[in-house]
């Protein structure tokens, strides 16, 4: 993946299951209509399940673009008989009541994580679980090696990220990570009180955190040419 300039979608990363607390689906409700109202569009995994699908639900509630983009293995295994016949990726066009969604059909985990990346100009992490993990750790190393410059913003609903956050200290001081990339991923703590968690704009901080991020001061350690 060459980086490039992009729109001002926004790729959110998140659970596919909704998690045990009633904030996370509020901060993944206040994500989406955030998303809405800032005409940006949204670029996900795809799907309807847990707090995945509380977000795209909620950027067509209030009349937004989605994408998703979805290995063709996991449109087979719910029993979509399609097939790409090449390798490159197809857009299908879901109606959802008078709402549109944008499927992309790729062959492979890492194509997922390609397109999703390409087409937007940051990312969001809501609380979730490996897939969630690894997709926000490998976004945040392209940016560390130049491959994109790109912001990484986690909500730390009821203090979700905390022991990433507390990870990545740990590495810093260990010397295996720079000072300089603490400033790689971004998190948006909300309020002191945890019960607020439940009703606060997620969605109007996580943007203003991506639009406040400074790009090209990454200093990527290596020039890319392609990927």
């Amino acid at each position: 993946m060459r980086a490039s300039d992009t729109s001002d979608a926004v790729a959110v990363y998140c659970g596919s299951s909704l998690g045990k607390h009633a904030a996370f689906s509020t901060a993944a409700k206040s994500v989406g209509y955030a998303l809405a109202a800032a005409d940006r569009t949204l670029v996900y995994g795809g799907g309807s399940k847990g707090i995945m699908g509380v977000v795209s639900g909620s950027v067509l509630e209030k009349g937004g673009k989605v994408i998703g983009v979805i290995p063709q293995a996991m449109i087979a295994a719910g029993g979509e008989k399609d097939k790409l016949e090449d390798g490159s990726p197809r857009a299908v066009l879901e109606e959802l009541g008078r709402e549109a969604v944008e499927t992309i059909l790729v062959e492979s985990m890492h194509e997922r994580k390609v397109e999703m990346a390409k087409r937007v100009n940051g990312f969001i992490g809501l609380p979730g679980g490996f897939g969630t993990f690894e997709e926000v750790m490998e976004v945040t190393t392209w940016t560390q090696i130049g491959i994109h410059d790109k912001p990484v913003v986690l909500l730390n609903v009821l203090s979700f990220w905390d022991p990433l956050r507390v990870l990545i200290k740990n590495s810093i001081d260990a010397g295996f990570i720079r000072p300089t990339s603490e400033r790689l991923i971004v998190f948006v703590d909300g309020p002191e009180d945890k019960v607020e968690h439940e009703f606060f704009d997620w969605g109007r901080a996580a943007l203003h955190a991506l639009d406040s991020w400074e790009r090209g001061s990454s200093n990527g350690l290596f020039k890319w040419t392609k990927t």
